[in-house]
């Protein structure tokens, strides 16, 4: 990921030069920290998904039905907080006139149809919008578009899955199957666009913009305590801490 000949910090002339380059100790430090809580979320859902895949594998369909059904709150933990950075990195950008590198998305990336579509209007659009600050801003809006269209998708699906009363399991495996698969393509374009912006970062905006991603974090997680919590979600509270 790093080059130790490349300068330690200004924009690069491309996405490829921001992602080979060595990032200031303090930039280096922010980075390190979103990719691991990213990456640790990320992880979490893709060992729930292939702990129920495995065992539908193995015919234990009971068993398979409540490891599936443990995922949508772990596909939330993730897609919440990856969203949430991606409006702090637009806001940001749109607030200061932050002006990143942005290559478009490729479609052979992608599963679903609609990521594949979204991914060639990405690469048509980028031919024709004239600023670089434009396709940066252009790309954020396409993947936040997709991260919460796929969570959504690969929740609804898999708490289908989790009644065990679907008539069409093998076309839910797939969606959730292929909406997993994006998001995790998501995240890792939102890692490089995480880095280019970081590149492009003044040094006296970075606490500022620390601060806003956690923010963005806290609430994110008190949302998604609160649509994976039954109790929560429809305003009950425990009578006791002793219940």
């Amino acid at each position: 990921m790093r080059d130790p000949g490349s300068p330690l910090s200004g924009r690069g002339t491309s996405v490829k030069d921001d992602w080979r380059a060595r990032l200031p100790e303090e930039k280096l430090k922010v980075f390190t920290a979103y990719v691991r809580r990213l990456d640790s979320a990320y992880g979490m859902l893709s060992v729930s998904l292939n702990e129920a895949l495995a065992l539908r594998q193995e015919g234990r369909l009971i068993k398979c039905c409540q490891a599936v059904n443990v995922t949508p709150s772990l596909c939330a933990r993730m897609t919440e907080p990856l969203a949430s950075l991606i409006r702090v990195l637009s806001d940001h950008a749109k607030h200061y006139g932050t002006v990143p590198n942005a290559a478009p998305l490729d479609p052979q990336n992608f599963q679903t149809i609609k990521g594949q579509r979204s991914a060639r209007m990405s690469g048509l659009l980028s031919k024709v919008l004239l600023s670089q600050r434009t396709q940066f801003l252009h790309k954020l809006g396409t993947i936040l578009e997709m991260v919460e269209n796929l969570g959504k998708e690969y929740c609804e699906s898999a708490e289908e899955l989790g009644t065990g009363l679907s008539t069409d399991p093998i076309l839910l495996w797939k969606t959730i199957d292929a909406a997993h698969y994006d998001l995790n393509t998501c995240l890792r374009e939102t890692i490089v666009l995480l880095k280019s912006f970081l590149r492009a970062l003044p040094d006296d905006q970075l606490a500022n913009f620390q601060k806003s991603v956690m923010a963005a974090w806290r609430a994110a997680t008190q949302e998604s305590d609160t649509m994976t919590n039954p109790d929560l979600r429809h305003g009950r509270i425990a009578h006791s801490a002793g219940q």
